[in-house]
């Protein structure tokens, strides 16, 4: 009995230090309700942005070069934003099984998880695997633990640049195989296009391209590798993304501001700000921890853990700066910054002589950061009848209707409705000559929200429906 008992507690140990065992474990928790709409606590308007394009491939056209979104009025819909890799994902599952946007939950889960082992490997390559498996498990209960399921690009495009730093430094440090060099090339191309933000990550590499012990022809082979890659990136974003706009007419995406302005902003919201590093992170203990390994890496001369961070911390700074306010009050901001603070925050646990008082602290980091995200798996009460809108426009209108909601800037409802218009504030809907303008570009009903996403108003307009919810009016489009 008692042998059997010490071989399940062995067994147990083994689990709980095999890194398969902590990405499986966060797999199958983020599973739970993934098949929930998008209306998820924090961020579902930029979820619902990114199912509407996918939405729009399966129903319109599949052209990944022509994104198109629902809130341009009567214009097409088509603009610039980041190269729709994930939205496309979701359009080819789309074919196979009919449209639903639970799938772009589970392909960023998949893809996300894939990232994290290759997260493990790189630190077991250049530290040791105590350091991967803290700083893996880390990483997986940070704010990843939330965002690597939702519908949402940033932690996909930063799995996407891991998996390639991984076979870029295979490439360095073992055989020279072209497959490593051409895998790190796709996927640090795909990554970036991705989320631009991500590509921050690639100076984690630049320590290993300054080594003199990697062989200058690779170091070379590499580095062009990289700027072929930026070719491709820098078209999509300085050039096709202004062209869509230009040509179409509708702007969407945000492309940052002048460094002098954003940094005013920094300093006006510093609070705001820091807390994404503190707290939306990993949270206060994973961030004590974050900071306990920066001291170690300063007082042993790491120099290997500190050129990482250096590497990366440049270029996201000049991130950080570009967004400004929106850096401040956007959370997913942090998340391509995120690998790195795991990083040293796993670095720092291991430094404590105490392999009991480290695991019982890496426990509380899990505790902690799950117990701040369980409530991102639940939906708001007062969003669901949102759910209803379709279903009830379908009574009195088409599809091709173009309708108005008062959201205010929230594309949320819109793509619930699964219709194409306009949102807007209560202020503006309730203008006269502004109602009048929509007329004239073809508004046929108006949708005001009452709770969720908006508050009740009342319209001269023929109202047609009305519940607890929301209200619809019709109107008479002026040609």
């Amino acid at each position: 009995m008692k042998r059997g008992l010490a071989a399940l507690q062995s067994q147990i140990t083994l689990a709980f230090g095999d890194v398969r065992f902590w990405i499986l474990l966060f797999f199958i928790l983020r599973l739970y309700n993934i098949w929930l709409p998008p209306l998820d606590m924090a961020h579902n308007w930029r979820q619902t942005t990114v199912a509407m394009v996918a939405r729009n491939f399966y129903e319109i056209e599949a052209n990944p070069f022509y994104p198109r979104i629902d809130i341009a009025g009567d214009l097409s819909g088509i603009t610039g934003m980041e190269f729709p890799l994930l939205n496309y994902l979701i359009y080819l599952v789309s074919l196979v099984f009919g449209y639903d946007h639970w799938y772009g939950r589970l392909i960023n889960l998949t893809i996300s998880s894939l990232g994290i082992w290759f997260f493990y490997l790189l630190i077991t390559k250049y530290f040791n695997q105590r350091t991967a498996l803290y700083a893996s498990v880390v990483l997986l209960a940070s704010i990843w633990f939330a965002y690597s399921r939702k519908i949402m690009p940033d932690t996909f495009s930063t799995s996407l640049i891991i998996t390639g730093l991984y076979f870029g430094t295979n490439y360095l440090d073992r055989r020279p195989s072209v497959a490593n060099l051409i895998t790190f090339f796709f996927l640090v191309l795909l990554g970036t296009l991705s989320k631009l933000p991500a590509a921050c990550l690639l100076g984690a590499i630049l320590p290993l391209l300054l080594s003199p012990q990697v062989n200058r022809q690779r170091r070379i082979n590499l580095i062009m590798a990289s700027i072929l890659a930026m070719i491709p990136v820098a078209f999509w974003y300085f050039y096709w993304v202004p062209h869509l706009v230009e040509q179409f007419g509708f702007w969407h995406f945000f492309m940052g501001k002048e460094l002098i302005t954003g940094g005013r902003e920094i300093i006006t919201f510093w609070n705001e700000s820091l807390k994404n590093f503190y707290d939306n992170a990993l949270k206060f203990i994973g961030f004590a921890a974050f900071l306990l390994g920066l001291f170690f890496a300063f007082y042993k001369k790491n120099k290997k853990m500190l050129g990482i961070f250096a590497f990366v911390s440049l270029p996201y700074l000049l991130i950080v700066l570009k967004a400004g306010q929106t850096f401040a009050f956007h959370s997913y901001y942090i998340i391509p910054f995120v690998p790195v603070m795991a990083l040293l925050a796993g670095y720092g646990l291991t430094q404590i002589k105490r392999k009991g008082l480290s695991r019982w602290l890496l426990l509380a980091i899990v505790v902690e950061g799950l117990a701040n995200q369980q409530h991102d798996f639940r939906l708001k009460e007062k969003d669901l009848p949102i759910l209803e809108l379709e279903q009830v426009l379908d009574r009195f209108s088409h599809q091709e209707d173009l309708i108005a909601i008062n959201s205010g800037y929230y594309p949320t409802p819109m793509y619930f409705a699964h219709r194409r218009g306009w949102v807007a504030p209560n202020d503006d809907l309730l203008s006269e000559a502004y109602r009048n303008n929509l007329k004239k570009h073809g508004l046929s009903y108006i949708v005001i929200l009452k709770k969720s996403f908006g508050t009740a108003i009342h319209l001269p307009e023929k109202r047609i429906f009305d519940n607890e919810n929301f209200s619809i009016y019709q109107t008479v489009p002026v040609k």
